[in-house]
């Protein structure tokens, strides 16, 4: 299998998917990641963990409606060419 931008495309909206079904308190809470895990004080700068979590919030806020309709598209493609 060749690496094509379709196999790039693909595999990008496969993470994008992963990272919209993550729950936060099934999943994440487990590993102590969960919502409540990144308090932190006034003038602190963001530590690694609450920045992912803020960008997880964040493709699930943002990417949730276009998603469905690029998988739409997606699956037709995959229909008709095979």
């Amino acid at each position: 299998m060749a690496f094509t931008l379709w196999t790039l495309f693909e595999a990008t909206l496969l993470i994008l998917n992963a990272a919209c079904i993550l729950h936060e308190e099934r999943f994440l809470m487990k590993y102590g990641w969960g919502a409540n895990q990144n308090i932190q004080g006034f003038g602190e700068p963001p530590t690694i963990k609450s920045q992912i979590l803020n960008l997880l919030r964040s493709i699930r806020t943002v990417m949730r409606i276009p998603l469905i309709f690029i998988n739409l598209v997606t699956i037709f493609v995959k229909l008709i060419l095979g």
